[in-house]
């Protein structure tokens, strides 16, 4: 099998990015696995490693992913200045080169020239002092590719969490919420657990907007205009999409287990109870888009850079689900290119992540216990 080529932008240099990205990176098991390419420059990767005190983590400095070794760590330098680092703060530059990394992975992506991309997180505020004008990776990502809508998806293993409003102040998120938008965010989330997930007949549950599913009406009315509507439709098409469910009690028994994916009208509505039950092991997919795009589920943490204590585990399961969802799509693709040739979807290739477990425990980047747990 191919192995999956892997950008790595290296978000704001102030925060822990780097740090996750090269413990995450340090085991000579990755390499086997996937080809990874961090977007940046050597000499901030060389700054971070002598942070966290990898002295034998080694790698390949790169003037083109082209050239990008496949048994080794690359470093594409995007710029040849040496920026002020001012770990833990907010800074223009750290806005300024955060920007620099991703587009150049994003050129290198509708180059073709990598499979998916790993983003490191960025610091809102800086990112607006670097007047980078999108309120997220999410969005950044939806305009380059020219895609009308994407999904917010938030992953761990079998928990999957989709949002139909990503940044939006709470007061603007019901004049929002519209029928053809649920609609579109519905179709995304059931086109990608077929396609990225291999859930051939997913089951998808849906999510109140208002207080106990509004009641009957009592607490509000959408989820009789809009949801139950949509959801009527889409059962009498054979899909199999459950709701609406008062988010308080649908997270709070085991019934959230029971979906293959969740849609949550708004974001702390699905991201609360997402990361209370997945914290540290999650992964923010955006789904929908032409490219594979995955990032860990927490931000720059700069209360902590520098400390050498920042836990890679997040990280490396986006890695691992970059590698995966691209699997998956190539398969996908092969499959539906030659109708002759037909696989079962519950046969997927071993997921990356069960690749590494069956690793050697001493090699193992999943049994690994690094100094920072």
């Amino acid at each position: 099998m191919k192995k999956i080529k892997v950008g790595i932008t290296i978000g704001d240099m102030n925060g822990i990015g780097l740090e996750v990205i090269l413990k995450a990176l340090n085991n000579s098991n990755i390499t086997k696995l996937c080809v990874p390419i961090i977007y940046g420059s050597s000499k901030i990767v060389s700054y971070h490693k002598n942070i966290v005190g990898l002295e034998k983590f080694q790698f390949q400095s790169q003037k083109s992913a082209e050239y990008a070794h496949e048994n080794r760590v690359n470093v594409i330098n995007c710029w040849q200045d040496t920026p002020n680092i001012t770990l833990g703060k907010e800074s223009e530059e750290g806005g300024k080169y955060a920007k620099i990394s991703l587009s150049c992975a994003v050129d290198d992506l509708k180059k073709g020239i990598i499979d998916a991309v790993v983003t490191a997180p960025i610091n809102k505020k800086a990112m607006q002092m670097a007047n980078f004008g999108h309120p997220g990776h999410t969005e950044y990502f939806t305009k380059e590719f020219n895609t009308p809508q994407s999904l917010m998806l938030m992953v761990n293993d079998n928990l999957r969490v989709g949002l139909v409003t990503n940044h939006l102040p709470l007061k603007d998120v019901s004049k929002a919420i519209t029928r053809e938008l649920i609609q579109t965010k519905l179709r995304i989330l059931e086109k990608t657990l077929k396609i990225d997930f291999g859930i051939e007949k997913p089951s998808i549950a849906i999510l109140g907007l208002n207080p106990h599913a509004g009641d009957n009406g009592v607490i509000g009315d959408e989820e009789d205009k809009l949801l139950k509507p949509i959801i009527i439709e889409a059962k009498k098409k054979g899909r199999i999409v459950m709701g609406p469910f008062p988010a308080d009690g649908f997270f709070g028994s085991p019934q959230y287990r029971k979906f293959d994916g969740i849609l949550a009208m708004y974001h702390d509505q699905g991201l609360v109870p997402f990361k209370t039950i997945s914290f540290g092991d999650g992964v923010n997919f955006t789904a929908g888009l032409p490219i594979v795009r995955t990032s860990p589920d927490h931000g720059t943490a700069f209360d902590i850079v520098g400390k050498n204590i920042a836990n890679e585990t997040s990280f490396r399961q986006a890695l691992f689900l970059a590698i995966d969802v691209a699997r998956n799509r190539n398969e996908h693709a092969e499959n539906t290119a030659n109708p002759l040739v037909r696989k079962s979807k519950n046969n997927l290739a071993k997921s990356s992540k069960a690749e590494a477990l069956a690793l050697p425990e001493k090699e193992n980047p999943e049994m690994n216990e690094h100094q920072n747990k």
